[in-house]
């Protein structure tokens, strides 16, 4: 059986928070904490786990709204390539 903890849970999240807002890296926030760096690498990850949506999780209205917007512009994007290779070997052809 593992030994309690010497840090709260308080502290815990105020150095993930830390940390995961800072521009600083983890070691730099460890080091300013007088934590050791992969404790509180593994409280970060932790937190990053637990923050990712499930993968079966459904899309919210405005992720779908976007992803069909996105795949709008992926279609128009597509026709103006398709368009422009034909108009590329059109012209490549034209002896001028």
């Amino acid at each position: 059986m593992a030994p309690p903890s010497k840090y709260s849970p308080e502290f815990r999240e105020e150095a993930v928070q830390i940390a995961v807002r800072s521009s600083k890296t983890i070691s730099e926030v460890a080091r300013e904490l007088e934590l050791n760096s992969e404790t509180l690498r593994g409280w970060v990850k932790k937190y990053q786990k637990q923050q990712e949506p499930a993968p079966d999780a459904e899309l919210t209205v405005n992720e779908r709204a976007r992803l069909k917007e996105l795949e709008r512009r992926n279609r128009e994007l597509e026709m103006e390539v398709t368009f422009l290779k034909r108009a590329a070997a059109y012209f490549a052809k034209d002896p001028r």
